[in-house]
């Protein structure tokens, strides 16, 4: 009898970074750090409106950044700052690749990349 082995996946995030966490070998092993993301700092615009904009389209590269480090996802743990955790929830329902990923989420403050690999490590266990 085989078992099929989830690809599992953390992210600790916050509206302009991101530190992507998985399994060496893809669905087994142990977890490692697998990319830190970064959004460019957006220039000042001169209406409410369009700095609005402007911070969707960026908050939305994050997410796509995110994403090219995750493909085929089970299971994800979204943690960090604020409400980004939420939003990239949602993003990823709505994208037919990730609609049937069982997400959870928690709030935590940035930490030591060890630190992280052991946090999401025991969302697992």
């Amino acid at each position: 009898m085989s078992v099929k082995n989830k690809k599992q996946f953390g992210v600790w995030m916050n509206s302009h970074q991101a530190t992507i966490v998985g399994r060496e070998s893809v669905d087994t092993g142990n977890f490692a750090i697998l990319a830190h993301t970064k959004t460019a700092s957006s220039d000042s615009n001169s209406n409410e409106n369009s700095a609005n904009n402007s911070e969707q389209g960026t908050q939305q590269k994050l997410f796509k950044e995110i994403t090219s480090h995750m493909q085929n996802v089970d299971e994800i743990h979204v943690t960090g700052t604020g409400n980004a955790q939420e939003q990239f929830i949602n993003y990823l329902s709505q994208i037919p690749q990730y609609k049937n990923t069982v997400a959870k989420e928690s709030t935590s403050n940035k930490m030591a990349d060890e630190k992280l690999v052991e946090y999401i490590t025991a969302q697992f266990n």
